[in-house]
């Protein structure tokens, strides 16, 4: 945990307004929460955390490139990661369930760690299934793609053949 303590904001010193953090995240980041799906990733974040009376408003923005492995073709590539999410912070005394976009902390509490918020608004911006775009366009050629459709071919040359007890039906419609 002694690493992500880079990522803790302590806001009680700051004045109101609007201040900005930044943080790059490369894969010890991920590590750390053991997520080790990603090849390597080069990613730039920022923070502004707008301090009022009685909240904060902090708007996380992240920029970069994730080295991934295609789900079809397991060939590597470069995916471009840009993503935005708002967090309201609100203080009370009372305990209240927080949802995704309200966090609301114990009055006295001085400081955030946003590391786990960093960690869901990349994760969460991923498809669930990664296509590379030399497969969605047609031009990447890789031996498990010839595989695949060479495989295909015979699926629909053996779909084309029909039980012939089955083609009397189609002379009734």
């Amino acid at each position: 945990m002694h690493f992500l303590n880079q990522f803790v904001i302590n806001f009680s010193g700051l004045k109101l307004g609007v201040h900005e953090f930044k943080f790059d995240l490369d894969n010890s980041f991920f590590e750390h929460f053991d997520y080790n799906d990603f090849n390597s990733c080069n990613i730039s974040t920022k923070i502004l955390l707008n301090k009022k009376s009685n909240l904060l408003e902090l708007n996380f923005c992240s920029k970069g490139s994730i080295n991934l492995n295609c789900h079809v073709s397991n060939e590597p590539f470069d995916f471009p990661q840009k993503n935005a999410m708002n967090l309201v912070v609100k203080f009370s005394s009372e305990k209240i369930c927080d949802n995704e976009e309200f966090l609301i902390l114990p009055n006295g509490v001085s400081q955030i760690n946003v590391s786990h918020y960093l960690y869901e608004m990349i994760i969460l911006s991923l498809p669930i299934k990664i296509i590379h775009p030399g497969v969605e366009n047609g031009t990447l050629e890789s031996e498990t793609l010839n595989a695949l459709r060479r495989y295909e071919e015979n699926v629909h040359r053996k779909n084309k053949k029909t039980d012939p007890r089955w083609d009397k039906l189609k002379d009734l419609i």
